[in-house]
């Protein structure tokens, strides 16, 4: 019993000459028919000729059945009464033995954009997350046979083969979305949203993970996505942020962290002018400035260069001392 793909090894013959043969042998069975009406010949024989024109004719009717015609990037799963007997991907117009159940799977690409998910990240705070998965099927056998479609695919009888295989390709669609979204919550929840309090700068996060945070989801899907003999080509995250009821907030704590970072970049500046002032006033010898003296120019250097606002000027009428 085989249990995993394999190329398909019975009868496949080339589609058009058993076509051109199966049109001749409809022409003779009719020729023949025709004559055998015509000859006069005892009902007996008459008899006779009619039940094996009409067996033929039944041969005949069961020899249309047996053709099939596999585009670029599909396939057919070959079964015979219930028996996997492989598969076939070769591309072309192919007549095979008409008992056998040819199962058409497609596996061309295709896309997956899951809406946005609230899930809760390392931190605990609730986010809002999305994904875009391209895949494929790669594996025939266990997409086949490994995973309930046929219950999840409504097959409506009179609709073209192409109707029945968008329905089970979307039962696919359908695994592939359960999935995906397990994987999503898993890898959310693995990581901060942002680098905050609870993470150090080189911590992996969400936000400036990139690419190393897609290859850890992409990993994860494909993970969930073997057993069904699927493929995921590409994921990645396509939508991340706060959820609504704490974005607000985490707005004010990003522009909280902005000012303190521009406030601190403003004072090493401030000092690094100070010291440079100082230094020139020593070295070229213009005035020699006491500790206290020292300090209260500090004070003001600082005071008019960290100052949100343009500073007022204040005119000494005095003596330096005073």
């Amino acid at each position: 019993m085989k249990t995993k793909e394999e190329v398909f090894s019975g009868v496949k013959l080339a589609g058009i000459p058993m076509l051109i043969f199966n049109f001749l042998f409809l022409a003779g069975i009719a020729g023949v028919f025709s004559w055998a009406v015509d000859a006069g010949l005892p009902t007996a024989t008459t008899t006779i000729i009619m039940i094996v024109l009409s067996v033929l004719f039944i041969l005949n009717c069961l020899f249309w059945g047996g053709f099939m015609q596999i585009e670029p990037n599909e396939a057919r799963v070959m079964i015979f009464f219930g028996k996997y007997e492989g598969t076939v991907k070769e591309n072309g117009f192919f007549w095979v033995n008409p008992f056998y159940t040819k199962k058409k799977l497609t596996l061309r690409a295709r896309n997956l954009d899951a809406d946005p998910i609230k899930v809760n990240d390392k931190s605990g705070n609730p986010i809002m997350i999305g994904m875009v998965v391209v895949w494929r099927v790669t594996d025939t056998y266990k997409a086949s046979f490994d995973i309930d479609n046929a219950s999840m695919t409504t097959t409506i009888p009179g609709t073209p083969a192409s109707d029945n295989v968008n329905q089970k390709m979307k039962a696919y669609e359908n695994f592939v979305k359960i999935q995906s979204d397990a994987a999503l919550r898993n890898v959310a929840g693995m990581y901060a949203y942002d680098h905050g309090a609870g993470t150090d700068d080189s911590d992996l996060t969400l936000r400036s993970g990139g690419i190393e945070i897609n290859e850890i989801l992409e990993n994860q899907i494909n993970e969930r996505l073997t057993i069904a003999g699927i493929e995921v080509l590409e994921a990645r995250i396509n939508y991340l942020a706060y959820a609504p009821e704490i974005a607000a907030v985490m707005l004010r704590r990003q522009q909280a962290d902005a000012i303190i970072a521009a406030r601190e970049k403003i004072v090493d500046g401030a000092v690094g002018m100070v010291k440079m002032a100082l230094n020139k006033l020593s070295e070229e010898g213009i005035i020699d400035l006491d500790e206290d003296k020292k300090a209260a120019m500090v004070s003001n250097l600082l005071v008019v260069l960290c100052s949100e606002e343009n500073a007022q000027p204040v005119l000494n009428t005095g003596t330096l001392h005073q």
